[in-house]
């Protein structure tokens, strides 16, 4: 009976020392997982079906509303407020947190929206859509250009 006692409180306190002395690790501002795996032509969208573009135009979205807010701190994958020189404070990681909820809240909310009506879309707009979506988020790629005048 012991045992089990010492086994059980020393788990505890492993365990437990472990979560106060471990740092968080800095969330990035921008996260890795949100990205556009490729960029399309008119004629490569045309061979598509529907679903295929909804799916195209559902992670272009998921882009949009979770990046672009964002470039005016930085437009890279997993740079952090420390990396910025924003002082990470629980204060700055609470706000961070609730600024990704608070787009992922809305992302899961529009999809919602889009998965009941986008269906009845005119698929030449679809594909417009998800042109203009892309020639946007392709620009992110020069945006750094911006910086230097």
């Amino acid at each position: 009976m012991k045992t089990k006692l010492l086994v059980f409180c020393a788990i505890f306190f492993l365990t437990l020392s472990t979560n106060i002395f471990s740092q968080d690790k800095p969330q990035g501002i921008i996260s890795q997982k949100v990205a556009i795996k490729k960029y399309h032509d008119r004629d490569e969208l045309n061979q598509m079906n529907k679903g295929e573009l909804l799916d195209l135009y559902t992670e272009r979205i998921e882009v949009i509303v979770k990046i672009l807010p964002n470039i005016a701190f930085t437009n890279k994958p997993g740079v952090t407020i420390k990396d910025l020189g924003i002082p990470d404070t629980k204060e700055h990681r609470k706000a961070l947190e609730e600024n990704k909820e608070a787009a992922s809240d809305y992302f899961d909310n529009t999809i919602e929206f889009q998965t009941k009506i986008l269906p009845y879309s005119d698929k030449t707009n679809l594909i417009a859509a998800i042109l203009f979506y892309e020639q946007t988020l392709k620009s992110l790629h020069t945006y750094n250009e911006f910086n230097e005048y």
